[in-house]
């Protein structure tokens, strides 16, 4: 609802004392539901309808009154339980990004949750503490250049409230091609395009963009929706672990904006989000036409009504919940046992019914273990596979890696703060940038390269094999007031003695129906924490003695930190094992080849037990038959 009622009065078009629509003639009901349908503009936005003038008309209007400032006089006289829920959600904490930062940064010895964008408390009485709940946060503590750095006084918090804390619903964002959005419940249920333009029938809007030319920052129609798209999603979900542009496939190149237009000179990229992207392959929910909000729940999008400091401990989601298992179909309900309402049995099939009303036919697990393609049973079959993996741990074959995030904190300029702003008098327009106080350094950010292609393997914090990608590899630099440089590349070391260059597990959204072939994780070094050996540090200036994509040694010491408990590299144990069955899948991978194993039968026998097994390898190692 950005402004979507601050308009000038052009002449011709407003009428005062004739009520809003003498001026927004065309303008779209905010909902097509009761009683929302009924509701006159003022019951929201506020202002006087009925003055004699423009200015009067507006004086003490919300010109988005979803936002969380207000939301309790709006939104929430309907919406009171679901607000209360979301308030406390990681999208309006931000636990996660902030507690991860801290961590590695070594501003706090916990990898939960002390801080959030704003104080919020646990009122309820409920506060589930097996699950990661907790009491309280307190408002992020603000950096003071002149003061020594210290737990209450980090470098960590000033480069949070200038630069990652763009995305949680008290904020606008960035403002910019593919960020563009509203704060509170709008921030969702109202969508934007990338390009920021209104595309409804509001007269007044229409002719205000007409004679200002290039104006942007508008939601595409007034009009608050459930149908939420992946675009809405992705204009918060491009950072971090960038799982709203690698759902779709794309992720940001090297900046090149490679190709060429038709144009002389001009490239011909799109540039969303401060980035050039390259295209790849979109995850296999997306290519079918499944929304987010298809598979995050309510509870997951809005929370449960508790505070957390990850998101595992938050989304109830898992693929299982909906795919089945190896031994039963889907129960039609989550892993927390809450009913998944879009989901229903339709004779002997599972089927999904889309927000968009468009119905998905859901493949059950079991159903491919015992009728499906030789390799998926073969995979699936595997009990040790369906007991210690993710289903996203075979089925992500790409995940986006930056590596080396190099950041450089400018204490000479003052920037914007994310979390403050300059007394707005519209408080509903307080989380605009624009509006942001200058209480922050300037930060800029470099990074040292860029990967797609098999992501490192590792235990998540739930105790499963997970895909693993660079949390925040940062290497500080920092220029203090005076100019002088006061940490120049510094690698922090965490309270438990770990490296502050971070790896985190991670759900990529990279899913296909293709998994990643058995020697991409049996044989691969990479897939195993163990780098590829190519890139060398110290003659890239890094004082690190270990490569950026190797988070384990050899011997199984962890080398790089996760900001996630429990979560960790391979041990020395599980990585011999797996190294152990990488040597059997040399031969086994060849799966289809029938003539190869015909020759394998015909010259050694078929192996019936273990110990006929390792009579047929003793023979097998000593006859060329491996070599064919």
């Amino acid at each position: 609802m950005l402004c979507l009622c601050v308009l000038v009065a052009w002449p011709g078009i407003c009428r005062a004392g004739h009520g809003c629509l003498s001026c927004h003639a065309g303008i779209e009901p905010i909902s097509s539901l009761s009683p929302m349908k009924e509701l006159a503009c003022q019951f929201c936005h506020r202002g006087h309808p009925e003055a004699a003038s423009r200015e009067d008309a507006h004086s003490g209007m919300w010109a988005n009154p979803s936002d969380y400032r207000v939301a309790d006089k709006t939104c929430g006289q309907c919406h009171a339980e679901i607000l209360a829920r979301s308030r406390k959600s990681l999208h309006a904490t931000s636990a996660g990004i902030i507690s991860a930062t801290r961590y590695t940064w070594a501003a706090q010895k916990t990898k939960n949750a002390l801080y959030a964008n704003y104080a919020v408390r646990d009122k309820d009485g409920d506060v589930p503490a097996d699950r990661g709940a907790l009491p309280r946060l307190d408002s992020l503590p603000s950096y003071r250049p002149s003061v020594s750095a210290g737990p209450f006084n980090s470098p960590a918090d000033d480069y949070l409230r200038e630069e990652c804390l763009r995305c949680h619903l008290y904020s606008y964002g960035m403002e910019r091609p593919g960020d563009f959005r509203s704060s509170g419940c709008a921030a969702c249920h109202m969508p934007y395009g990338d390009d920021g333009r209104y595309k409804g029938n509001d007269r007044a809007v229409s002719l205000h963009g007409r004679v200002a030319g290039s104006m942007r920052g508008w939601p595409i129609k007034h009009r608050l929706t459930r149908i939420i798209p992946p675009a809405q999603c992705i204009h918060c979900h491009n950072r971090g672990g960038r799982t709203g542009v690698s759902f779709i496939g794309t992720m940001e190149s090297d900046g090149y904006g490679s190709p060429w237009s038709g144009r002389p000179g001009k490239k011909g990229a799109v540039k969303l989000h401060g980035k050039d992207y390259n295209h790849l392959q979109p995850d296999v929910h997306f290519e079918k036409g499944l929304y987010c909000v298809d598979c995050h729940t309510e509870q997951d999008c809005h929370g449960d009504g508790n505070i957390y400091s990850k998101k595992e401990q938050a989304v109830e989601i898992e693929c299982q919940d909906c795919h089945g298992t190896a031994t039963r179909a889907t129960t039609l309900k989550t892993s927390w046992g809450n009913p998944i309402d879009r989901l229903q049995h339709e004779g002997s099939k599972v089927v999904l019914v889309s927000v968009t009303g468009e119905r998905h036919p859901v493949p059950q697990v079991k159903t491919i273990i015992e009728n499906g393609p030789g390799s998926a049973r073969a995979a699936m079959g595997i009990s040790g596979h369906m007991q210690a993996l993710e289903c996203y741990a075979c089925h992500s074959r790409w995940a986006p890696q930056c590596y080396g995030c190099h950041a450089q904190q400018d204490c000479t300029t003052r920037s914007h703060d994310w979390l403050q702003n300059d007394n707005v008098p519209d408080e509903t327009m307080a989380g605009r940038a624009v509006n942001a106080k200058k209480a922050c350094c300037k930060w800029r950010e470099t990074r040292s390269y860029l990967r797609w292609e098999s992501p490192a393997l590792g235990i998540n914090a739930e105790g499963r094999v997970s895909p693993f990608i660079p949390g925040c590899q940062v290497f500080f630099t920092g220029i203090g007031p005076d100019g002088r440089t006061v940490a120049l590349n510094k690698v922090f070391t965490t309270y438990d003695g770990l490296s502050g260059i971070a790896t985190n597990p991670i759900q990529p959204h990279t899913v296909s129906a293709r998994a990643r072939s058995c020697q991409d994780c049996h044989a691969n070094p990479k897939a195993l924490g163990l780098g590829t050996g190519i890139y060398r540090p110290k003659a890239n200036g890094l004082g690190i003695t270990f490569e950026l994509e190797r988070i384990v040694s050899d011997n199984g010491t962890q080398i790089q930190a996760t900001s996630h408990d429990r979560a960790r590299p391979f041990s020395r144990e599980e990585l011999q094992r797996i190294r152990r069955i990488g040597t059997c899948v040399s031969c086994h991978a060849r799966t289809a080849d029938k003539a190869f194993w015909d020759r394998v039968k015909d010259t050694c026998g078929m192996a019936g037990n273990d110990t006929a097994h390792g009579r047929i390898l003793r023979q097998l190692l000593e006859c060329p038959l491996a070599d064919k």
